[in-house]
């Protein structure tokens, strides 16, 4: 996995594939990931990179800890 910072929208995807989450999907305002019991809201598309303070939301929501994003 990529090191905790800034990241693109495109690499976060692969990434939380690769820990088996499923999508993206079509949803409201936002598309969605899910693995199991988990809908994880992605940030709509973007000209920057997803921020560490955004990504940390995501990965907290996830249930995928810092130190587990880092070393994987």
């Amino acid at each position: 996995m990529p090191r905790f910072g800034p990241i693109k929208r495109r690499d976060l995807i692969a990434c939380l594939r690769q820990l088996g989450f499923t999508g993206p999907f079509a949803g409201g305002k936002h598309q969605f990931m899910l693995k199991a019991e988990i809908s994880l809201t992605l940030p709509n598309p973007h000209q920057s990179d997803i921020g560490p303070g955004l990504l940390s939301r995501i990965l907290r929501q996830a249930g995928i800890d810092r130190a587990d994003w880092e070393r994987l």
